[in-house]
């Protein structure tokens, strides 16, 4: 249980929804689970548009933390790696930059939609990883 009512931001993908709506779900059970709140949620169209979205979330002085939420499926060509890549390390960024942890809640590169679902529980982990931060540098 969390010692006290953390406030965390979502940032979701569009893109993959199949997968990506059932990670969202996960989280906001391991948040209610952990008795923190997911107080405001953005759905971007894709993973490349977290970042952007990160930003407007670690800037609001009530969102304690942010978690990332995204699948990226191989394709015929190397955009997955090009689109992860980019976006996890400015997601990095953003977290370094204000202070606050943004959890990396964002599957792939390299995998198949069957091992994309196979990555649901992602959801979970990337909230606890959030409060587990939030705990350990005593935000």
């Amino acid at each position: 249980m969390a010692t006290r009512k953390y406030k965390i931001g979502m940032v979701a993908a569009e893109f993959n929804y199949e997968i990506t709506s059932l990670m969202a779900a996960r989280a906001e059970a391991e948040a209610e689970f952990l008795g923190v709140d997911i107080v405001k949620k953005i759905m971007v169209p894709g993973v490349f548009e977290v970042p952007l979205a990160v930003k407007n979330l670690v800037d609001d002085p009530e969102i304690d933390a942010v978690i990332t939420i995204g699948a990226v499926i191989e394709g015929e060509t190397e955009h997955d790696e090009v689109v992860m890549g980019q976006a996890s390390r400015k997601i990095m960024d953003l977290s370094l930059e204000s202070g606050k942890p943004v959890a990396f809640g964002l599957t792939g590169p390299g995998m198949t939609e069957l091992q994309a679902m196979d990555r649901i529980e992602k959801g979970a982990q990337v909230v606890d990883a959030a409060v587990k931060m939030l705990q350990r540098l005593g935000l």
